[in-house]
């Protein structure tokens, strides 16, 4: 590999001071080797195939910064067990049109992360289940960070070393994951 590979980071929380992106911001800086660019998700118009025929600009944008990444790190809380709709939203728009979906064969991972105890469980399965069908090769290793509030200082900084050791290792898979992925061309091109 001559440059670093470059991840697509998905959050699915809007909220200034969310959680999900402040654990995503502290895995890409214990993430040695991954380039990370964050796509945002708050501007998407929701999907209505009515609209491909002329899709709108965020969409348009959206699409091409993700089909731009070598793979997708999707990190998000939970909402009445599930995916906030504003990801799922984002996830419905990188599928379309149909047969040029930009989720397509990118290696990807999925963190959950809330303030409860079981750390979103319900929403890191349910983001799973939309991706295997959209051909996402996600690692199996799955990361649920719960007690979330507790876990970062005022200025965003995470403080928890016991989560620092957990994404640095974290990372260090989800780099070799990618790296496999990449290099297993039929895998990618299956769907």
């Amino acid at each position: 590999m001559s440059h670093p590979r470059t991840v697509a980071v998905v959050v699915g929380s809007l909220r200034k001071d969310s959680v999900s992106r402040k654990t995503a911001k502290a895995l890409a800086a214990l993430t040695p080797g991954l380039k990370f660019r964050f796509v945002e998700i708050g501007d998407l118009p929701h999907f209505d195939q009515d609209l491909e025929g002329d899709p709108p600009a965020a969409w348009v944008r959206f699409r091409k910064e993700v089909d731009a990444a070598d793979a997708v790190l999707f990190v998000t809380p939970e909402f009445n067990r599930s995916v906030p709709g504003v990801l799922k939203n984002a996830i419905d728009v990188g599928s379309r049109p149909y047969g040029a979906s930009v989720w397509n064969g990118k290696p990807g991972a999925v963190i959950s992360v809330s303030p409860g105890a079981i750390g979103g469980f319900g929403a890191n399965h349910h983001l799973r289940q939309s991706l295997v069908f959209l051909n996402v090769p996600l690692l199996s290793q799955e990361a649920y960070i719960g007690g979330a509030y507790t876990l970062f200082d005022e200025a965003g900084e995470l403080v928890n070393d016991g989560t620092a050791e957990f994404l640095r290792g974290y990372g260090q898979a989800f780099v070799a994951w990618i790296e496999r992925i990449l290099a297993d061309e039929p895998i990618r091109k299956a769907a």
